[in-house]
């Protein structure tokens, strides 16, 4: 079964650049949706034989988290436990055949200190959830994390030292979640390879990639295989992050 994880940046948006053809060639079974902006829309997805599940930020056009997949997730769970972080729709998570699929929004804090704040909030608390959801089973957590964790996850890494994704303290607690007992898959598959998500609208980044790896596939109990980002088509800022489900191996 393929698994794949995609900020939207924007569902409208991404439905126009082509989001429903690109489902039905890759035929994923479980899809993690990031910044949706915008209200549930499942006829959009039902016509391609998938459920769906959604949780949208309070606020209109902004923020929002969605799981489609091809059977229906049971035990869904919204949130993170926080008033003011799931006001904004930032987690959703349901099962499907004994494995927790969660689709996660971090906030950035690339606008400044305020906003910043809000996400250095967030950082201990999603680690706490995925404490309680490691000592209930198995685990896939996707999506956009905000944070690139190693030098060789960022084009530009010497001058992104004091910007948000790459503070040290984000860098720091990325491996503190890892050491949690996730695997990071799409390192897993790269080894030392430099590979990004996500590329800014300026500059040419995406032609020129001049790229970040701030979106994630994160397992425990399952192994993904083989997950790569895919650049093209185009169908947001960020490149869908996939691949297959595999047996987990015997310890």
């Amino acid at each position: 079964m393929h698994v794949v994880t995609l900020n939207l940046n924007g569902l409208r948006s991404a439905l126009k650049k082509g989001l429903l053809p690109w489902l039905e060639a890759w035929q994923p079974g479980v899809a993690l949706f990031q910044e949706v902006r915008a209200d549930p829309m499942p006829d959009v997805f039902a016509e391609l034989g998938y459920h769906s599940v959604w949780h949208p930020a309070s606020k209109a056009g902004y923020s929002g988290v969605a799981i489609i997949s091809r059977e229906p997730l049971q035990e869904v769970q919204t949130g993170i436990g926080d008033a003011l972080i799931d006001d904004e729709g930032r987690l959703i998570s349901g099962v499907l055949n004994g494995v927790r699929y969660a689709s996660l929004y971090l906030p950035s804090g690339s606008s400044g200190e305020v906003r910043q704040e809000f996400k250095n909030r967030s950082l201990p608390l999603l680690s706490a959830w995925v404490a309680r959801q490691l000592q209930q089973g198995p685990l896939v957590l996707g999506g956009d994390f905000n944070v690139a964790h190693r030098e060789l996850d960022i084009r530009n890494w010497r001058s992104n030292q004091k910007n948000s994704g790459f503070l040290p303290h984000e860098r720091e607690w990325m491996g503190e979640l890892l050491a949690l007992g996730l695997r990071d898959s799409h390192r897993d598959a790269l080894g030392e390879q430099a590979a990004y998500t996500w590329w800014s609208n300026r500059a040419n980044a995406f032609a020129n990639d001049v790229g970040w790896r701030i979106d994630y596939l994160l397992t425990a109990g399952v192994t993904l295989g083989g997950v790569q980002a895919h650049r093209e088509p185009r169908l947001s800022d960020h490149a869908p992050l996939g691949g297959t489900m595999r047996p987990a191996p015997e310890s």
